[in-house]
C-alpha cells in the first residue's frame, strides 16, 4: 500500500480503470489517499445473494476419450449435483514432481447451487484417477431465472 497525496490539479494521482486490481481510498482528510494493488473486488461482500451460484472446475486425463468423458459428465448429472457440465479438450504446462510437464487433458467445468457445491467436490475427489486433481471453484451471480434452473 503507498500512500499518494493530491496534486495541485485536485485530481487524483492516478487513474484506475475497471480492468485493474487498484482502487483509491481516502484515508482521513481530502487529500490523503491510499493507492491498494492486488484488490479482489468479486470477493467483496455482496448484499443480494439470491442470484449467486457456483462453478466447479476440474480436469480429466487426456487418455480418456470422448464418449467416456460425456459418461462422467452425465453421471454428475444424473446424481443431481449440478445442473451443467462443459467438457472441451486443452493443453495443460504444469509442474509435477519437480518436473515441468505437458499433457492433454479434458477441462471440465460445472455449475452447481450452495446445496450441491460440497457433495460435487465429495464426488470429484472420491473418484478422480489423479493423485492431486484439480478442484477449483467460485462464485458467480446469475439472473434470477437462470439462478433458479440451476437451483432445480
Amino acid at each position: 500500500m503507498t500512500s499518494k497525496e493530491l496534486p495541485s490539479s485536485g485530481m487524483p494521482p492516478v487513474s484506475i480503470g475497471p480492468s485493474q486490481s487498484s482502487i483509491l481510498v481516502l484515508v482521513g482528510g481530502a487529500s490523503t489517499f491510499k493507492l491498494c494493488h492486488g484488490v479482489l473486488l468479486h470477493s467483496m461482500p455482496r448484499t443480494a445473494m439470491s442470484g449467486t451460484l457456483w462453478i466447479v472446475k476440474t480436469t480429466l486425463p487426456g487418455e480418456m476419450n470422448e464418449a467416456e468423458v460425456g459418461m462422467w459428465c452425465q453421471s454428475i448429472i444424473e446424481s443431481n449435483l449440478a445442473a451443467c457440465v462443459e467438457f472441451r479438450r486443452v493443453n495443460s504446462v504444469f509442474r509435477w514432481e519437480g518436473e515441468t510437464q505437458n499433457a492433454l487433458e479434458w477441462d471440465i467445468q460445472m455449475k452447481t447451487s450452495e446445496s450441491s457445491k460440497n457433495g460435487l467436490i465429495s464426488k470429484i475427489k472420491s473418484e478422480h484417477s489423479y493423485d492431486v486433481p484439480q478442484i477449483v471453484w467460485w462464485s458467480v451471480e446469475s439472473t434470477k431465472e437462470y439462478y433458479d434452473w440451476v437451483q432445480g
